[in-house]
């Protein structure tokens, strides 16, 4: 594979930090342009981001001593340097639906970690495991856009990392109605226990917007493309509750799952151990080589055991059992800003440069 100059606009938040890392040593991808807001414009990277640095490894080397250029003004400048763009700012919906589209107009590419264009009809909301067929809809997007290489790709939201995994590989069985409770970590709203004393010892029972996008976005997932656009499934039916716990990163789900053809646990553990996709067929760099790891303990998986799983690309599964009101009930576990943020959107980008997307 050739060597891609990328782009991080967002650079300096949480999950903009988190791309930085995981692209410092990445095989396909150069980081050769850092973008951010105007007050951080002109400064080096490692001045602006300064005391707000808040992973466990240090700046990169490599992005360091780079100029951040300003994200919004200098769109054209960005795109003429760089091969495609990873995008993880912190604006307003609507503005961030513009910036994406502006800069897929300038012909550069946008894989994003937003959630502004993830109901866009055109736009794929992609889980390389799962819904890799719905790349296909590129075309048609770049035909509204009137682009020839740029577009907008997009990867679901944190929360539904741990639990659609565990559930998309049963659709066979006929999933009618999933109920699922969130256990999600503060990087999630891209804190730590230094910035948000609150959360020290302290349960949350709400997070803005999240039990609707965990309602509602699986449904994209489970979608099909359809003419011009990517038309969202009817069922499953979904319902979630969203609660914060005091865990720095990894979120965990509690799943209560109904079948219109209800399988044997032997059933379900022979799908979950036999399980790959697309980005293991095409033994993409950061693809977990078993994306989805069941643990037999009463115990497991545990977020502190698990979270880093196959470089924090793999989902854990444990307890499945019978329900005495659903068919079944398990507990799964992701890393959210790995799998559920910036690593996820670089295997959605691996996935789209093996599949010709970026030529």
């Amino acid at each position: 594979m050739k060597k891609f100059n990328v782009g991080v606009v967002g650079a300096t938040g949480m999950v903009g930090q988190r791309f930085l890392t995981i692209l410092e040593n990445h095989p396909w991808f150069d980081v050769t342009v850092v973008a951010a807001s105007a007050r951080s414009a002109g400064k080096t990277y490692k001045e602006a981001v300064g005391a707000k640095w808040v992973m466990t490894t240090p700046i990169p080397e490599k992005v360091a001593d780079l100029v951040v250029m300003n994200a919004t003004e200098d769109i054209n400048e960005i795109a003429s340097k760089v091969d495609f763009v990873f995008c993880a700012v912190d604006m307003k919906k609507d503005e961030i639906k513009a910036l994406e589209e502006a800069y897929a107009k300038a012909e550069c590419p946008v894989v994003s970690n937003n959630s502004a264009h993830r109901g866009t009809e055109d736009v794929p909301m992609v889980v390389p495991e799962l819904n890799n067929n719905h790349i296909e809809v590129i075309p048609m997007q770049r035909k509204r856009l009137g682009t020839k290489r740029g577009f907008i790709a997009v990867k679901s939201n944190c929360s539904l990392q741990s639990y659609v995994p565990a559930l998309y590989p049963l659709s066979s069985y006929g999933i009618k109605d999933v109920l699922v409770c969130t256990y999600q970590a503060i990087s999630g709203a891209g804190k730590t226990f230094e910035t948000w004393p609150d959360m020290v010892d302290n349960v949350i029972p709400f997070i803005g917007g999240e039990e609707e996008k965990s309602e509602q976005e699986p449904l994209k997932i489970w979608g099909k493309v359809e003419g011009d656009a990517i038309v969202n499934a009817t069922s499953p039916s979904f319902t979630a509750q969203c609660i914060r716990v005091p865990v720095s990163d990894g979120h965990m789900g509690a799943v209560f799952v109904r079948f219109e053809n209800k399988p044997s646990k032997e059933e379900i553990l022979n799908v979950w151990k036999n399980f790959a996709g697309r980005p293991q067929e095409l033994e993409l760099p950061s693809a977990p080589k078993q994306f989805l790891h069941y643990f037999e303990e009463d115990n497991m998986p545990q977020t502190k055991l698990q979270r880093n799983l196959e470089n924090g690309m793999a989902v854990s599964i444990g307890r499945l059992r019978e329900d005495t009101q659903y068919d079944y009930k398990f507990v799964c576990l992701s890393h959210n800003t790995l799998r559920g943020a910036a690593g996820g959107a670089v295997l959605l980008a691996e996935l789209l440069c093996a599949e010709g997307y970026m030529d």
